[in-house]
């Protein structure tokens, strides 16, 4: 399974980069909205406040990107890596650690940053350069990729996290609803369905998503297709009707009233404003 050779990333699970090494074609290709995204900047600013360097420091830095987010992520000669992967090529039946995985991506935003103490630059150091290695093997084994990423993203999560969410019984509902909302969000946007398959009421639903998120299971509904609607925008060549078509909406005036009313600006101010910034700023996320 050589990923390297792939014209593409439709037909890959893993993407391993130098980020100096990272194509233009990589940040366009329509099958990234698919993948997990890992950015590892080593010694050097966080992008996240690009142009006020005083209120931060050079050091390592993990982005994690989670899959159909709105982001521009412009390298431009940064060092690190990126890595990225499908949710395919996971083990699915491993549940406790898909929820670990989520909380960690921040799976209900659109970026978690995680800034590296050099002790655990270097717990991640003893796993990637395996990784890597097996990656560029020209024979490389799918059981070993798919080990040595779990390895990987365990560290991480051991990194970033203390206390699982197998800790806090509702931090875990949250994590389950937000593996529903992503596979149902486009077919089902009410709150009952989501209770049902939690084994719970819609209104204790409702308690649970408001201690841990405040918000309710209508408005993360909401979010989701927002954000769906937003990464259309500035990532596919598709026009504002059909977006709102390939959302459910079938006047595109309502679509619009929508957008405005959760977003605060119009679709076509957004699609202006995100052209504008990623025409003007660098090494930026957009939110």
């Amino acid at each position: 399974m050589n990923e390297n050779a792939s014209p593409g990333l439709e037909k890959s699970l893993i993407y391993i980069r130098n980020l100096e090494n990272c194509p233009p074609s990589y940040l366009n290709d329509p099958g990234r909205k698919d993948f997990f995204e890992i950015v590892w900047l080593q010694d050097e600013f966080p992008l996240h406040l690009a142009g006020d360097e005083e209120k931060s420091e050079r050091g390592d830095w993990i982005y994690l990107i989670p899959p159909y987010r709105v982001h521009q992520l412009n390298k431009a000669g940064k060092n690190g890596i990126l890595l990225s992967f499908k949710r395919d090529f996971l083990d699915d039946q491993d549940k406790e650690f898909y929820l670990d995985l989520f909380k960690i991506f921040n799976i209900q935003g659109e970026f978690s940053c995680l800034p590296l103490a050099v002790d655990s630059a270097a717990e991640l150091n003893k796993i990637y350069p395996l990784l890597e290695e097996e990656y560029q093997t020209q024979s490389n084994s799918f059981l070993i990729l798919k080990a040595l990423l779990k390895v990987f993203l365990l560290k991480l999560i051991r990194i970033k996290e203390h206390v699982f969410t197998t800790h806090d019984v509702n931090q875990k509902r949250v994590y389950e609803f937000m593996l529903l909302l992503e596979e149902n969000y486009q077919q089902e946007r009410n709150a009952e369905f989501y209770a049902g398959e939690l084994g719970l009421s819609a209104k204790r639903l409702n308690q649970i998503l408001k201690s841990k998120l405040d918000k309710t299971v209508v408005q993360l509904i909401h979010d989701r297709v927002i954000l769906e609607a937003k990464r259309q925008i500035i990532h596919s060549e598709n026009t504002l009707k059909e977006i709102a078509y390939s959302l459910g909406f079938t006047d595109r005036p309502y679509f619009s009233r929508f957008f405005k009313k959760q977003a605060g600006v119009s679709p076509e101010e957004f699609q202006k404003q995100a052209r504008i910034h990623m025409e003007s700023l660098f090494n930026t996320l957009i939110e």
